[in-house]
């Protein structure tokens, strides 16, 4: 095999014409993820590979969409639906993409914006996001808004996001889209702490601040805290997996909790433990926390 082709994905034209004989081609070291395509049996096939793979043989008005672009930009979603097949998009009037193992999309050139991401081609974050609108729920699109606009290397602005919904009007999933973004928050910092700030509204409770600074009574800054109720110094924290298995982390967290209690804060910790009743019974104990510190609820 030329070592342009070894060890990645090939087009079976461009194989020919590197010399390649049909033989050699049907190897039992090669893999034909779709039609006119191989790949080295010892490729793993993620779906970049898989992707990587599809890109091979994709037409110029094609783009990977939906939920495939999303997981290549990186957004809490999975690359691939339930039955295995990736999103490809064709701009129209173009047909639809059509292959073994695609979902073939046909979308109107002006909705889109496609770039490169990891060498494959891809609608834009934000389209992707709004493609979405018309499968998932309410929350989903929540949590992957607030993941464009994270705190940390933010893919998207909020006024971004907007003018995107604005876009759609008409389209399928646009009143849904519309319902999400009344909801999206900057600066959260996973899919897990977006879902425990719907669960707290969603309980009745008043809206946290998210991922801000507490100061003690020095004015010296002693946390970041997740979701912090100022007025009634009450902060709600998700702990992930690297609290407990960071040590530096977990020594850090330690001091942190020290601080805050001397400067007078209750906090309540998640997990990924509590769900169902524990989640809601510790939603409760949010509650009754903001109500001791002054917090009347509305009736």
């Amino acid at each position: 095999m030329p070592e342009e082709l070894a060890g990645t994905a090939f087009s079976v034209a461009r194989a020919r014409r590197a010399g390649v004989g049909a033989g050699r081609l049907r190897g039992s070291d090669l893999t034909r993820p779709f039609h006119g395509v191989r790949l080295p049996a010892s490729v793993d096939l993620d779906l970049l590979a898989v992707c990587r793979a599809y890109a091979e043989r994709m037409r110029p008005c094609e783009a990977f969409s939906h939920r495939t672009a999303g997981a290549l930009h990186g957004l809490p979603v999975a690359g691939r639906r339930p039955d295995g097949t990736i999103d490809v998009a064709a701009v129209e009037p173009n047909g639809l993409p059509r292959a073994r193992g695609v979902r073939g999309h046909r979308v109107r050139p002006e909705l889109v914006r496609v770039g490169t991401i990891h060498g494959v081609r891809a609608v834009s974050a934000i389209d992707a996001w709004c493609q979405l609108a018309g499968e998932l729920t309410e929350r989903e699109l929540v949590v992957i808004g607030d993941a464009l606009v994270r705190r940390r290397h933010p893919i998207a602005t909020l006024d971004g996001l907007h003018r995107a919904v604005a876009r759609t009007a008409g389209r399928r999933g646009h009143r849904r889209l519309g319902r999400a973004i009344s909801r999206v928050r900057p600066r959260t910092d996973s899919p897990a702490e977006s879902l425990l700030l719907l669960d707290l509204v969603d309980a009745g409770l008043p809206e946290p601040d998210v991922n801000v600074p507490i100061h003690d009574a020095s004015g010296r800054r002693i946390a970041i805290g997740d979701l912090v109720y100022a007025r009634w110094r009450v902060l709600v924290e998700y702990d992930g997996e690297h609290h407990r298995k960071d040590r530096a982390q977990y020594s850090r967290d330690v001091d942190r909790l020290d601080d805050l209690a001397h400067a007078g804060w209750r906090v309540i910790r998640f997990n990924a433990a509590h769900r169902g009743r524990r989640r809601v019974d510790r939603i409760d104990r949010v509650r009754a926390a903001l109500i001791a510190a002054g917090w009347v609820p509305s009736r």
